[in-house]
């Protein structure tokens, strides 16, 4: 079997590396760190297909380290510190200082496995290359998180995408063995869905299904060879996204069946426990709000009780969850009220905070007028007196506008009787 398209073609050099301009493009921020052989200890973020271990492979190259790859899946505590005792010691494949010891998919490791790369990290034994498609933030312990920077890579673009198709006609030798005219790409790239590694396996698989020697790559073509073979470009958990997004709006749209369904679908994949409950918690607050603030309330216990109990118990709780979550009422104010209050931050700029409203500690500033004229809402009927808590420029704005639903129409009656006219409830 020959080596797939995406593994043939892959980049040695940075100016053969498609995409990620604002790390590794001519004012990228890695570049010259790069060129310079001056590589920190990192974690490259982003979906799968977008070039992290291409990137590491490059790092490695144009820096002249020394480079070993582990896999989070198949290694244990065992393997890194074997990689690291050679590191110290310069032996075998370690030869200089500072090797790069890459770690794909970081975010399948324990924390005991985590602790074991922190001593070999401080002391600069290894310069560690992390590779994860979840946000670091969750996935990697603080202490390791803390000695890395974290750099963000981007889905594909769509010239990015096309020009990785015209590189693999040029560059490819089997390719090049037919005739092939790339008249159309609208489909190729919908369907890789910013996948670079997705998009060459199809492109690869459409022209593999055509005996002839001259083939014509149009949108119809993809499709129908696409969904034929579905399969054979899907083993590797590609349609991880895919199914993620089917969840949460079969969840959003209330439809607990299509929910259990596609939660069903991700276990089976073996899909990682936390990350369903993550999202589920999410969308408690994003989806659901304060429509049922019990919700979050739900998610949050899922999280934590799957994150306890692992596979294949966790399955019962998620599907309560989902399945409570899909028949909650929807309100989605609460995301919207502090997109808009952000969008208003960043507009406005660093607005100056209303004297009555600021805080005074020392006599200074309660001379300089800090405090006054506070109106403490507890001293007045009703536990409320209105009283201006926004800057000048801003007052009156509405940020948070409440749902169409049974609790937040009952918090706009109550917020209408209060504020009168002011905000537009």
């Amino acid at each position: 079997m020959s080596t797939p398209l995406a593994e043939r073609i892959r980049p040695k050099n940075l100016d053969d590396y498609i995409s990620q301009r604002h790390l590794v493009g001519k004012t990228g921020v890695l570049t010259s760190q790069i060129k310079q052989g001056i590589v920190p200890s990192m974690i490259l973020w982003g979906p799968p297909g977008t070039g992290k271990t291409t990137l590491a492979n490059i790092i490695a190259l144009e820096s002249g380290r020394p480079f070993h790859t582990l896999s989070a899946i198949s290694s244990g505590v065992k393997d890194v510190r074997e990689v690291i005792e050679k590191a110290k010691k310069g032996d075998g494949l370690f030869t200089t200082k500072n090797p790069i010891l890459f770690i794909d998919e970081i975010h399948r490791f324990s924390k005991s496995q985590q602790d074991s790369l922190l001593g070999a990290v401080e002391k600069g034994w290894v310069t560690l290359i992390g590779a994860t498609t979840e946000n670091p933030s969750f996935e990697v312990i603080a202490a390791l998180l803390s000695r890395c920077q974290v750099y963000v890579l981007k889905p594909f673009e769509k010239r990015d995408l096309e020009d990785l198709l015209h590189r693999a006609l040029e560059k490819d030798e089997l390719l090049k063995s037919k005739k092939i005219k790339l008249k159309e790409t609208e489909a190729l790239i919908r369907l890789s869905g910013g996948d670079a590694r997705k998009l060459l396996n199809i492109f690869e698989l459409v022209i593999e299904s055509e005996s002839a020697e001259t083939v014509t790559i149009t949108n119809d073509m993809v499709m129908q060879k696409a969904q034929q073979k579905t399969v054979r470009y899907d083993k590797t958990g590609e349609q991880h996204y895919d199914i993620i997004s089917a969840f949460i709006k079969s969840i959003r749209g209330s439809d607990p069946n299509a929910a259990v369904y596609w939660l069903a679908r991700m276990i089976e994949g073996g899909e990682d426990v936390k990350f369903i409950a993550r999202r589920l918690l999410i969308l408690a607050s994003e989806d659901i709000g304060n429509a049922n603030p019990t919700a979050l309330v739900i998610a949050n216990n899922t999280f934590q009780a799957v994150t306890t109990i692992g596979f294949p118990e966790s399955r019962i709780i998620l599907s309560q969850c989902a399945i409570y979550l899909a028949n909650s009422p929807k309100s989605n104010a609460s995301y919207i009220a502090i997109n808009k209050a952000l969008e208003t931050v960043q507009k406005t700029g660093d607005l100056e905070v209303p004297l009555s409203i600021r805080n005074a500690p020392t006599k200074l500033k309660k001379e300089l007028g800090y405090g006054n004229n506070y109106q403490y809402a507890h001293n007045y009927e009703g536990n409320f007196v209105p009283h201006e808590f926004l800057p000048e420029e801003v007052s009156g704005k509405t940020f948070y506008e409440p749902g169409n639903n049974a609790k937040e129409n009952a918090y706009r009656n109550y917020l209408k009787t209060l504020w009168k006219d002011k905000y537009n409830y």
